[in-house]
């Protein structure tokens, strides 16, 4: 009977359930009354993806327009990701822990969904082939993740970053609460983003992308930091209300 915004990873990969960035792919809340048609109820669900997989996604959807084909991640993750308790001092102080339970299987697949396109009864996967690599880093709060992509049309690395930089989405235009004026800030500087100094931009909702650069390998390679707590957790929460109010789904 009642409207659920999760945080959970269940339901996350449902066919029938939104997994939901506001600014990413607003269009899959038209999957509300499919759910609600389909299993016969007056609420409904909808699941904020992983807070790794939030941050990637959002740097992605922009690269989308150069025909993107593949991904490689290698995240650095915050010890808040891991909850309270978290991860045993002893564990992690001069130490990086090269495994997060299922981290790596959320993001190879729950990318896939956000960036898929809906046909009007289910989310068709975006054809892209992903591989990440996650670790447990000692810092506090934010996620820094090196990304690798390979783009079919070879833009510059100037066509990129402007791509960064112009990049908004609903929340931006209905002007909601919760949303940064930028979902994503490029960083000029060539030791930036850094957790402490940038984890809270846009007061914890934008996504900063640094080191922008052609790759030998794939295409561009960049770096990307986000606030698991918030962009990664309560705020895209709260966001994605927002964005359901907006469009009279609660």
């Amino acid at each position: 009977e009642f409207p659920v915004i999760s945080k959970a990873a269940a339901h996350r990969m449902d066919e029938d359930v939104p997994l939901l960035i506001p600014e990413v792919n607003p269009e899959q809340l038209e999957l509300i009354p499919v759910q609600k048609r389909r299993r016969s109820w007056s609420g409904f669900i909808s699941t904020d993806p992983n807070c790794s997989t939030i941050q990637l996604a959002i740097t992605l959807k922009p690269l989308m327009r150069f025909g993107l084909r593949r991904v490689i991640v290698v995240t650095m993750q915050a010890l808040s990701g891991a909850g309270y308790p978290g991860v045993p001092s002893l564990d992690i102080i001069d130490n990086i822990i090269p495994y997060i339970a299922k981290e790596e299987e959320k993001i190879e697949t729950e990318t896939k969904k956000i960036l898929g396109t809906f046909d009007g009864e289910r989310v068709r996967p975006a054809n892209i082939a992903i591989s990440a690599s996650c670790n447990r880093v000692d810092v506090k709060d934010g996620h820094l993740e090196a990304v690798c992509v390979d783009l079919e049309d070879k833009p510059s690395v100037e066509e990129v970053k402007e791509a960064f930089r112009s990049f908004i989405g609903e929340p931006q235009r209905l002007k909601l609460p919760m949303a940064p004026e930028r979902p994503i800030i490029v960083r000029e500087e060539i030791d930036r983003p850094q957790p402490r100094l940038d984890r809270d931009a846009g007061r914890g909702m934008s996504i900063t992308v640094g080191r922008v650069r052609s790759d030998p390998v794939m295409s561009i390679k960049y770096l990307c930091l986000g606030h698991n707590t918030i962009r990664g957790a309560a705020g895209a929460g709260i966001l994605s209300a927002e964005l359901m109010a907006a469009k009279g789904y609660i």
